[in-house]
């Protein structure tokens, strides 16, 4: 395929994550609520905490147990069970991390347009603590190392702006499960960075412009709204070989800003990359070409990149490039949800 009028060819630093991340120092006590403790006022959250869950307050104002999110998310840790960290509505600015080896932690919100976590790190930024650069993994909002992480209700960004690589999420442990969230960033807004994790998004919303949902996780989209803020890629998956999964859309939408007009589905990071979008609406400013091949051709026989059931003025494969593949529907129907998530039911 001829190069076209997008910008393509950067070198993609910092992909690699540091082999440890600093670790903030909090609280070393958890102080465990009651289940009898009235609820704070959560717009959708659980109206009743699973038993054996410690439940944890936090507001900015100084109105709950706890300020921040991550001093929240360290009492968590220390108390080793189960937690639900409930968030009163405000911004909270701050990085947050989810550490490997954490008890399951739920982060609720009172609402997408009421609870934001937000940054604005990215990768070219000094890290004032290292003198290095963060790199694109570092400069995450939110990091989720931990297994069996949720959350819902809220909305986590990377503010930094159209500055190259600022990762609103970064996702390494398995299960982590995100129901009603919103992630807002510019380019690499979706980190799924774990190999062997699987990840669920359900009623969603990710904005980007640049490879904004990328990385080797596997994961399965369900109603969700993809907008593109710019020109550029959704995609950009590095999953590994032999891996029958790699990022899945099903029943999405796909919109654009008005002016936006020259987006690809995806294209390839690594060369195994797979991406398949399934019963989804693609808005007019997806490209007939649909995919991308990185400017590195021999990926197209080795990307497996696909498409079925598909609506809208962008779904229209009859000039899509020639390696990607229309799936007839026996094959779609092996992307079952049971086939990608095995035997995990998020939110069950």
């Amino acid at each position: 395929m001829r190069s076209s009028r997008l910008s393509r060819g950067r070198v993609r630093a910092g992909r690699r994550p540091p082999s440890a991340l600093r670790r903030g120092r909090g609280p070393r006590s958890l102080v465990l609520v009651s289940l009898l403790v009235p609820a704070i006022a959560c717009a959708a959250g659980p109206a009743s905490p699973a038993p054996g869950r410690a439940i944890l307050d936090v507001d900015a104002r100084g109105a709950a147990q706890h300020r921040t999110v991550q001093a929240a998310v360290l009492a968590a840790v220390a108390g080793g069970v189960p937690a639900t960290i409930r968030l009163h509505a405000g911004t909270y600015r701050e990085v947050v991390q989810i550490p490997a080896g954490a008890p399951a932690i739920e982060l609720v919100g009172a609402g997408v347009d009421n609870t934001t976590l937000v940054f604005d790190n990215h990768a070219s930024r000094m890290d004032p603590a290292t003198g290095k650069p963060f790199g694109t993994f570092g400069s995450a909002t939110v990091f989720v190392r931990g297994d069996d992480f949720r959350a819902s209700h809220l909305t986590i960004a990377n503010d930094a702006g159209p500055v190259g690589q600022a990762v609103a999420l970064v996702v390494v442990g398995n299960r982590a499960a995100f129901r009603d969230v919103r992630f807002l960033g510019h380019q690499d807004t979706l980190y799924l960075q774990g190999h062997d994790s699987v990840s669920w998004f359900g009623d969603c919303e990710i904005h980007g412009t640049v490879d904004f949902i990328f990385g080797a996780g596997t994961a399965l989209f369900e109603r969700c709204r993809i907008h593109s803020l710019g020109n550029g890629y959704v995609t950009a998956a590095a999953t590994p070989d032999a891996h029958l999964f790699g990022l899945v859309f099903r029943d999405c939408t796909l919109t654009a800003t008005p002016g936006v007009d020259a987006v690809y589905l995806g294209r390839p990071w690594r060369a195994h990359a797979r991406v398949a979008f399934l019963d989804s609406t693609l808005g007019a400013h997806i490209l007939p070409a649909g995919w991308h091949d990185w400017d590195r051709p021999e990926r197209q026989a080795t990307a497996f990149f696909a498409e079925a059931g598909n609506a809208g003025a962008g779904a229209d494969t009859t000039r899509r490039v020639g390696w990607s593949h229309r799936l007839a529907p026996a094959q779609a129907a092996t992307y079952s949800r049971e086939a990608i998530l095995d035997h995990w039911r998020p939110f069950e």
